[in-house]
């Protein structure tokens, strides 16, 4: 029997080496199989079929209505999950590493909220963590590129923060210094009460979003005002700018240029290149 490739949950997890813990693990955990797929999919559908039931329940005229069956709905889907979470851990041959990974804790978190809630009540709304499980889809439907790319920007934003930093401090002391500004402008009698109120209505301004709760009434107050609305458009280009340009440099850090095919002397750009993309030659 020719052995499958090792998943990164089988090297996680420790794979059965036979038996029914080992058929168990296939459906579980490798998406490859076809019964695999069949069975992640089908806990994809049941997880947001769960968090729809939640969210009727909030409804409060569907919530009277249907009390009785809403419960026993929410209780039959904690149950299932219950069951498949156990089936986790005994089909893995470290459960306490499963228990302890990202994904277990989430299995986990979505099902103790209901259990809870009977010393707890109302904690049960929490369930609605089972839509983190919807993450899942990435590994079930081969979306790996778009964790990479996802990864990709999140490097670019690690390597960015002391400049969204520095860009943050200083959008703070304006809104700070607009804030008391219109504080002095425009006083009480306007809405604005104090220097916290008006720097609330400085960071809405700003940031175009704009309540419209509290407004200047003066001349010199609506002058200031729309200083404040053409400074929000400026500063809010400059986050993506940062972020942008470290991408684009991280990009061309790939490409190196200064490699040459040693058969036809054409440019490879590409880091990672293993043949020529003209002629076809070994770049090794």
């Amino acid at each position: 029997m020719i052995e499958p490739p090792s998943s990164p949950e089988a090297v996680q997890f420790g794979r059965p080496p036979e038996g029914w813990r080992r058929r168990w693990f296939a459906i579980i955990f490798e998406s490859d199989t076809p019964a695999g797929r069949r069975f992640d999919l089908t806990l994809l559908v049941v997880v947001v079929a769960s968090v729809l039931v939640v969210m009727f329940e909030s409804v409060r005229p569907l919530a009277t209505r249907h009390a009785q069956l809403l419960l026993a709905v929410e209780w039959a889907f904690t149950l299932l999950f219950t069951a498949e979470y156990v089936a986790r851990l005994v089909c893995v041959q470290r459960p306490l590493r499963y228990a302890r990974s990202f994904f277990g804790l989430v299995d986990l978190a979505s099902v103790l909220p209901m259990y809870l809630a009977a010393f707890v009540p109302g904690l049960h709304v929490l369930i609605d963590i089972r839509i983190l499980r919807m993450l899942r889809a990435f590994r079930i439907l081969k979306l790996t590129e778009y964790v990479r790319e996802f990864a990709s920007l999140g490097d670019a934003l690690h390597a960015s923060r002391r400049k969204i930093a520095v860009f943050l401090s200083v959008v703070a002391m304006v809104v700070v210094v607009l804030g008391t500004v219109m504080y002095v402008v425009e006083g009480p009698d306007s809405g604005f009460t104090s220097i916290p109120v008006a720097i609330y209505w400085a960071i809405t301004t700003m940031t175009t979003v704009g309540f419209g709760d509290i407004a200047p009434q003066t001349n010199l107050g609506r002058a200031v005002a729309s200083i404040v609305m053409l400074l929000g458009w400026g500063i809010l280009a400059v986050p993506t700018g940062i972020v942008t340009a470290e991408m684009t440099t991280r990009r061309m850090s790939l490409l190196d240029v200064s490699r040459h095919c040693g058969a036809c002397g054409a440019s490879v750009s590409a880091a990672d290149a293993r043949f020529c993309h003209r002629c076809g030659t070994s770049l090794a």
